[in-house]
């Protein structure tokens, strides 16, 4: 995986903003009170976490890793978007992603390259830009999935978002997985997403670029993988449903694909 570059990160972030904006025109009064995958949260209550963390780092320009992060802004405009409409919310919503969409598209290489805080340690901001892919990525999905709607699972956002789940695969391997030493393991994603993950336990799991032999190798589709990855699904369903199986050690095939979930 490369890092991708300043107009990468702003494309993809913009394919999100539609996606949601487009999503949010389809919603009916009854489709806004559907439970979403988060099980805190409704549909509404997704687009609101959006939108509301979007507020947040409007006009954020962080200087250096001990900036704090401004989700301190995040409680209180969620505390005042409750008393809106579905619409108000949804013109509100818009509005921020536009006003982001403005502002990323004013911000330089150099301010993309800053050190800062981010939801996932001290990174560059273009690092959190791509964590805000993730973000939104899955989110849509936390609202299409219990709708029945249709989305584009594939394309450069698609795999971004797979990206997150492929940097924290050691972790997943070795801590929730737990493969125990010696072994070793290959993800084949069979699409839209396609590539293979794959990683080895020597002492320690972590991501490797290439296996001869696993000794496990579990086949799924690339929506599964990141909704077990972020614990939005049930694995049961998905095995029976065949959209994740495995080879090799059976045993431990098994246990790999009920037990990927290493964020909520």
């Amino acid at each position: 995986m490369q890092q991708r570059s300043r107009d990468e990160i702003v494309a993809n972030l913009g394919a999100c903003y539609d996606a949601v904006d487009g999503l949010m025109g389809t919603l009916s009064t009854d489709d806004w009170a559907v439970q979403s995958l988060c099980p805190d949260w409704t549909v509404r209550g997704v687009i609101a976490h959006l939108a509301s963390v979007e507020h947040a780092i409007l006009g954020w320009r962080p200087a250096s890793a001990e900036d704090a992060l401004p989700f301190d802004r995040v409680g209180p405009w969620t505390a005042e978007a409750r008393a809106w409409s579905n619409d108000r919310l949804m013109t509100e919503a818009r509005q921020l992603f536009a006003a982001r969409r403005a502002e990323l598209g004013e911000l330089d290489d150099d301010q993309f390259a800053v050190t800062c805080p981010t939801p996932v340690g001290p990174a560059t901001y273009g690092r959190f830009m791509d964590v805000r892919v993730f973000d939104f990525w899955v989110h849509e999905r936390d609202i299409t999935t219990p709708l029945g709607r249709v989305s584009d699972d594939g394309g450069p956002a698609a795999e971004s978002a797979t990206d997150e789940v492929e940097l924290s695969i050691g972790y997943i391997v070795g801590k929730k997985i737990g493969l125990p030493d010696g072994m070793s393991i290959a993800f084949h994603l069979r699409g839209p997403v396609t590539r293979s993950i794959y990683a080895s336990v020597d002492g320690r799991a972590g991501r490797v670029d290439h296996l001869d032999d696993p000794s496990v190798e579990v086949s799924v589709d690339s929506l599964t993988f990141v909704q077990l990855a972020c614990g939005r699904i049930d694995p049961q369903g998905a095995i029976d449903a065949g959209r994740i199986s495995w080879s090799g050690d059976a045993e431990w095939g098994e246990r790999a694909a009920r037990n990927l979930a290493f964020t909520m």
